[in-house]
């Protein structure tokens, strides 16, 4: 997959410095990967194939003032979002010393101001609301609708990152809509998805 490409096919508004922290991150990543196994995915398609993943949502998404992202891992979705987003602020919650550390380390190497990482579990930190709640690969929805409880109102919006198994995992009464790719099931869940 050329991720340029498809990202300009599918018509993604990016800011102009996108692909470059997106290259740097690659680099950094591959290089962390190495000695602290931060991800599974070790080629760059893959990469790839993960980054795509975690940016398409722009193409759908309102504008929003912050975001939280639960156990953001090597940085999907929540760091590339930021990177696609940096109107947002951004939080990343991760529970795993190495990876957080990796996370601080990029924020740190690509000025990214509007980036906050949290080395915690996510019901150790303090309620706060946020306007977007994402998760990829963390638990099932009931879960997460638990975990995100304190950080979310009746006006905030979840997105969660799926496979085909989503539609097992939501009730007929939760407002949601479910928006398909090819590899992905994002599940949008607010008060007019």
């Amino acid at each position: 997959m050329d991720l340029k490409s498809a990202l300009k096919d599918d018509n993604i508004n990016l800011p102009d410095n996108f692909f470059y922290n997106i290259q740097k991150y690659k680099e950094h990543l591959f290089k962390w990967n190495k000695i602290h196994n931060l991800t599974g995915a070790k080629d760059e398609k893959t990469i790839d194939e993960f980054i795509y993943d975690a940016i398409f949502p722009i193409s759908f998404l309102p504008r929003t003032k912050n975001l939280l992202d639960i156990g953001t891992g090597a940085g999907f979705p929540g760091m590339i979002l930021a990177m696609g987003l940096p109107d947002t602020q951004v939080t990343l919650v991760e529970p795993l010393a190495k990876r957080a550390s990796f996370l601080q380390f990029v924020k740190a190497d690509l000025g990214l101001e509007n980036v906050k990482v949290v080395k915690k579990r996510v019901e150790n930190m303090q309620p706060e609301i946020f306007e977007l709640v994402t998760s990829r690969a963390v638990t099932d929805t009931d879960m997460l609708l638990k975990l995100s409880e304190n950080f979310r109102d009746e006006n905030s919006k979840l997105l969660f990152y799926k496979g085909e198994k989503v539609y097992d995992e939501v009730s007929k009464d939760l407002k949601h809509k479910v928006i398909k790719t090819k590899n992905r099931h994002y599940l949008l869940i607010g008060e007019d998805s």
